[in-house]
Order: C-alpha cells, then sequence, then structure tokens
C-alpha cells in the first residue's frame, strides 16, 4: 500500500519533490496546470510564455514554478538559453540582418503612408531594411489629396515616391484618387483592408478573425466593440502592434506590397 496520503501536500510549491526545468523552446506543446490551456510554445521571454492553441488563439501565462503540464507530468518551464547560431542572423522582415549597422543617409526618395499606424507597423517589420537602403517613411493622414502632395513633391528620377494605399480595391474612393497619379516616378500600391489593424493576422492578435463593421459605424470603434475590448482606440492598437513580431504575422496583401514600394524608391536609374 502507499505510505501516506499521495494527495497530501502542496505539489505545486517548488522544493518538494523534483519537478524538472524545461526550456519553453519553440513549438514544445504543454499545457497550463491551472486553467487546462494547451497549446505549442511561440515566444518566451524571462517572465512569460505564450502558447498558441490548434485553433489559433493564443495566450500568455507567467512562469511560475511547476505550472505546466509536459506529457500529462508536471514541469516547470525556463526561457531557453540563447545558443550561438552560425547561420545569418534575419531581421523583422525575414532579410538578412546587417550586423553593427549605421544608418545610410537618407535618399531623396521616400515612401509615404496613409496613417501614423501604418508608418508604425512599417517600421515594426522593414525598419532595418529601410536604413540600410536610407529609406524615409513618412505619413499622409489620408490620401484625399494625393495627387497635390505629388506634385509638391516634384518626383524625378532619382527622387522616386512609394505610396501605400489602404483599401485600394476597384471601384473604390482610394482607387479614383490613385488613377489621379500618373507620374512614372511615383509607384501608388495598396492593400485590400478598411484599415492597416487588419493586415495583422487574426490568430497573431489572439482573435478568430477581424469582425464585419456596420456601416455607418467607425470602423475601429466597431472592431473594439464587438471584440468586447474595454479600452480606446489608441490601446487596442497598442495591443495589436505589440502581438507583431515578424513578417509572418502579417497578411501576404500587405507584404508584397512594401516590399514592391522598396525595391522602387531603390532602384537605380
Amino acid at each position: 500500500m502507499y505510505e501516506g496520503d499521495v494527495l497530501a501536500g502542496n505539489w505545486r510549491r517548488p522544493g518538494r519533490g523534483k519537478i524538472p526545468k524545461v526550456p519553453a523552446e519553440r513549438d514544445l506543446v504543454v499545457e497550463d496546470a491551472d486553467s487546462g490551456f494547451c497549446g505549442a510554445v511561440v515566444a518566451c521571454d524571462k517572465e512569460a510564455v505564450t502558447l498558441e492553441d490548434r485553433f489559433g488563439k493564443r495566450r500568455l501565462f507567467p512562469l511560475d514554478p511547476a505550472a505546466f503540464l509536459l506529457e500529462g507530468k508536471v514541469v516547470t518551464l525556463v526561457r531557453p538559453q540563447a545558443v550561438p547560431d552560425s547561420a545569418p542572423r534575419r531581421s523583422a522582415s525575414g532579410s538578412i540582418a546587417v550586423e553593427g549597422l549605421r544608418a545610410r543617409v537618407a535618399r531623396q526618395s521616400r515612401i509615404y503612408v496613409e496613417g501614423v499606424h501604418d508608418a508604425a507597423l512599417v517600421e515594426k517589420i522593414w525598419g532595418h531594411d529601410l536604413r540600410v537602403e536610407g529609406v524615409v517613411v513618412e505619413y499622409l493622414e489620408g490620401v484625399d489629396d494625393l495627387p497635390e502632395i505629388v506634385e509638391e513633391f516634384a518626383p524625378e528620377p532619382g527622387r522616386r515616391l512609394g505610396v501605400l494605399v489602404d483599401h485600394l480595391v476597384p471601384g473604390s474612393k482610394e482607387s479614383r484618387i490613385a488613377a489621379r497619379v500618373t507620374s512614372p516616378d511615383v509607384l501608388v500600391v495598396g492593400h485590400p483592408y478598411i484599415d492597416i489593424w487588419q493586415a495583422v493576422k487574426p490568430s497573431s492578435v489572439g482573435i478568430p478573425a477581424w469582425p464585419d463593421v456596420p456601416r455607418g459605424v467607425p470602423w475601429k470603434e466597431g472592431v473594439i466593440a464587438a471584440l468586447g475590448w474595454r479600452v480606446e482606440p489608441a490601446d487596442a492598437w497598442r495591443r495589436i502592434l505589440g502581438s507583431v513580431s515578424s513578417f509572418a504575422d502579417l497578411e501576404p496583401e500587405l507584404l508584397g506590397r512594401v516590399e514592391e514600394l522598396i525595391d522602387f524608391v531603390t532602384e537605380t536609374p
């Protein structure tokens, strides 16, 4: 028979028995002992680990002692130690990172985006590449005056302008405005999303999908209400941007267009 009660004592307390420490390597599948949430490790820092379940939902858990189950056994997850890698380091966009980078003197060419959120997202993923190439990104506060802005910029060979437009789909207001720009030294491209928020994959944000917002309802506020987030749009954006760490968190419709703009404005005349 058993000696004493096998359930006696606090099995979660460190120091009681030998609970193994397991590095929270990416794709390791574990279960949170308290909530029962089971998922694969997608990120880990010194204080917490992010798990993603088979439906793409993500949750953040603190790295508490004896807080997880691995193949049914209690373990303590720890942050993996950095391992020297002979392979080239990659930037957030997937390009080979330039070690010891000093930003190149800015080109005359520019990339314009519609708003501050667009600029922040482009900087987070392509910032390294843009500094290597010496390309500055500026935001427009909308595209209603795009033809006049292009004329003021005065594009020419060696001084090109690339413009990223939200909701650039056939028949939209944005497509009609873009069609008025005809300079060969200007490239206007866009993605199909109403707002740049939608260019972030829902699974990265931890939601099943971006909700549909009825006509007449401000889009950002409608999304926040539909998701049940009790925050202001600025706080919601910080949450969304914080969920993005690499190009894999973005939709292909945005990735391709930004890469196209960078190629265009850096092309040697």
